[in-house]
């Protein structure tokens, strides 16, 4: 998993080297207001995913089990409602905020910090080396981030992460991922590169990208969050489909013309030879309307047939 991690990021550390200018010896400044672009991934960053659309993840049944009986009213849920969005996701949606703590007598870098404006969760990373908590501290939505310097690039490993999602059509990603992070400026543009490792729900890593451009004019308002009755429902009711029994599943398929299983995802979908597969599948097609009462009745008794 490592070695497919490793060769996605050098592949972008190279193609950033040969754009960029020379960088320089001393390692960068994250330090700013960074404002997020959003010209990757718009099914992640912008109106979101239809339910079923799973392709390019390398989810495993599981997972796949996990977004089939997912319903999107589950998060107007009261205990739901103002969940912040861990490091792993936050991206897609939101301007970062990062600044850092120097241990006024040694002038060493203690600390990291990032704020994402979408409810504005915050992050501490640290650079003094300080060890990982042991495998039953408690687990947090921002978990434990410790970071190291790679040249210019900062690399970041967060573990100690509540469960929380891959995509917002109910794909989870566990308690048990670790998330490491690379951090590569190149003049104004900051990219942050997100690489999951998930024994629970993903059979590889989870690659993805995000760009984000210097803003020193970005603010974020603040974010209070208030649990209202957004949807009135039974008290214990907890929204979700039975296995098998959510009707939306074949939409996103249906709507393009793809193949049924290219939509359920999984690595296979992730990679060019895919493509040999995907021209010898039938593509899906909408369901024919259901007979009217009337068409379906019997003939009466006697009626001739026409």
């Amino acid at each position: 998993m490592r070695t497919c991690e490793r060769a996605a990021v050098a592949v972008l550390w190279a193609a950033m080297l040969i754009l960029a200018p020379a960088a320089a010896n001393a390692q960068v400044d994250l330090v700013g207001q960074w404002q997020a672009t959003y010209y990757e991934d718009p099914v992640d960053r912008r109106g979101g995913p239809l339910p079923g659309e799973y392709e390019g993840l390398p989810l495993n049944d599981a997972a796949r089990l996990h977004a089939d009986t997912w319903d999107p009213s589950l998060i107007s849920v009261p205990e739901r409602q103002c969940i912040p969005h861990p490091p792993d996701y936050g991206t897609n949606f939101s301007g970062a905020r990062i600044w850092k703590d120097i241990d006024p007598k040694t002038g060493q870098l203690v600390a990291l910090h990032t704020e994402l404006a979408w409810m504005m969760p915050r992050r501490t990373i640290w650079m003094d080396g300080r060890p990982r908590p042991p495998q039953h501290a408690p687990h947090t939505w921002q978990g434990f981030s410790s970071g190291v310097w790679e040249g210019d690039m900062l690399t970041v490993t967060t573990t100690h992460l509540k469960t929380g999602y891959t995509r917002r059509s109910g794909v989870p990603r566990s308690d048990k991922a670790v998330v490491r992070e690379h951090f590569i400026r190149n003049d104004n543009m900051l990219t942050w590169i997100t690489v999951v490792n998930d024994p629970v729900y993903l059979t590889q890593p989870y690659i993805k990208s995000r760009d984000f451009m210097y803003d020193p004019g970005l603010t974020f308002p603040a974010f209070p969050c208030k649990v209202v009755v957004e949807v009135p429902r039974e008290e214990g009711s907890v929204p979700h489909y039975l296995p098998g029994a959510n009707p939306y599943l074949k939409e996103y398929a249906v709507k393009h013309g793809l193949p049924l299983e290219a939509t359920r995802g999984g690595a296979e979908t992730l990679y060019p030879e895919y493509m040999v597969r995907l021209r010898t599948l039938p593509s899906e097609k909408a369901a024919p309307p259901a007979p009217s009462a009337a068409a379906s009745r019997p003939p009466s008794r006697g009626a001739r047939n026409q």
